[in-house]
């Protein structure tokens, strides 16, 4: 016989110090975002004072050079405090704090996800990063190269990819994944049920979850394309790797929420560049070298290991809920 809370317990400690460190690099990411911003020259003759109206962004629109008195900071400021709010309410619950959720794996051998945001998001966000350092290897074997978008300043680059997660999250998960899902599985309306559903999938009743798979997989390939097809895009070797994050990133909005695709995004982003700028501030090298300082191997690694453990606990854990389903029939 065997005990699978014990197992659990075991592989807990490890798989709970792991996400611990990613947690902590995650906080420490927020005041390092406020520095680079404010306190870093990385934009040369742009600053936060630069207007919000005369970004790249908006050229070709009535936006662009208007009068509308928003600087890059003070939009930076709105993002950075939206965010902090979400990680907040992510360490707090759903169900439980991040703490308590691993007091009970390691003290009982009790692994749900679901039970806190956070542990959710630091899983899969590991998850995500150890399978696109995978897609990553296999075509660099084949000789695809994954090539960023052209040059731009090192400042209002940051500046996107902190924008990036909430407006990608807000159109291929909330609009392209969250309605239809509501226009499938609900079989009532009320607008407090619609953005209940909305903000949580859970909140419907999907028994047979092939169509939303099916639906999640579809949104995951447009934002696949969406990296290789529009602007300043990335080379064609993206596509597979950012497929396969749209197709997470779905995965875990249809499992956790809104709440926990956009902080995973978010970690994606506003994350890692926020390490790279300040490493590129305080060793007065260059964004592109910064990626390849020792500290971004680290936190690279920690990331890669981090997933790994997770991955284990996921199958770990549907191993035995397949061996005591199994022994009850």
């Amino acid at each position: 016989m065997y005990d699978s809370s014990k197992i659990i317990q075991f592989c807990g400690i490890p798989f709970t110090a792991f996400l611990s460190v990613i947690f902590g690099l995650l906080l420490v990411s927020f005041p390092m975002g406020i520095f680079v911003i404010f306190e870093s020259d990385i934009g040369d003759d742009i600053n936060y004072d630069f207007p919000l109206t005369h970004l790249e962004l908006f050229k070709n629109t009535s936006i662009y050079q208007s009068a509308v008195d928003i600087s890059i900071g003070d939009a930076f400021v709105f993002l950075w405090v939206l965010y902090a709010l979400l990680f907040t309410i992510s360490v707090l619950g759903p169900k439980q704090d991040f703490l308590k959720s691993f007091t009970s794996i390691i003290s009982s051998g009790n692994y749900d996800t679901r039970s806190n945001y956070m542990l959710g998001i630091t899983s899969w966000l590991s998850i995500l990063i150890l399978i696109s350092a995978a897609i990553n290897a296999v075509q660099q074997n084949f000789g695809i190269e994954i090539i960023p978008p052209m040059d731009m300043n090192p400042l209002t680059q940051f500046f996107y990819v902190s924008l990036a997660p909430l407006i990608e999250e807000l159109g291929f998960r909330l609009i392209l994944i969250g309605i239809p899902l509501y226009a499938m599985y609900s079989s009532r309306f009320s607008f407090k049920y619609f953005f209940r559903c909305l903000w949580s999938p859970t909140s419907l009743d999907i028994v047979d979850n092939k169509k939303a798979i099916l639906l999640i997989v579809f949104v995951g390939i447009l934002f696949g394309f969406a990296h290789i097809a529009f602007g300043d895009s990335w080379s064609e070797g993206k596509f597979a790797q950012a497929t396969a994050a749209g197709i997470i990133l779905g995965w875990v909005y249809l499992r956790f929420g809104f709440i926990a695709s956009v902080l995973i995004h978010w970690a994606t982003n506003y994350f890692i560049f926020s390490y790279a700028n300040f490493i590129s501030q305080i060793n007065a090298i260059t964004i592109e070298s910064a990626f390849s300082h020792s500290l971004m191997s680290t936190i690279e690694l920690l990331l890669l290991l981090s997933g790994i453990a997770s991955l284990s606990m996921l199958f770990i854990q549907k191993l035995f809920s397949k061996k005591e389903n199994s022994l009850q029939v």
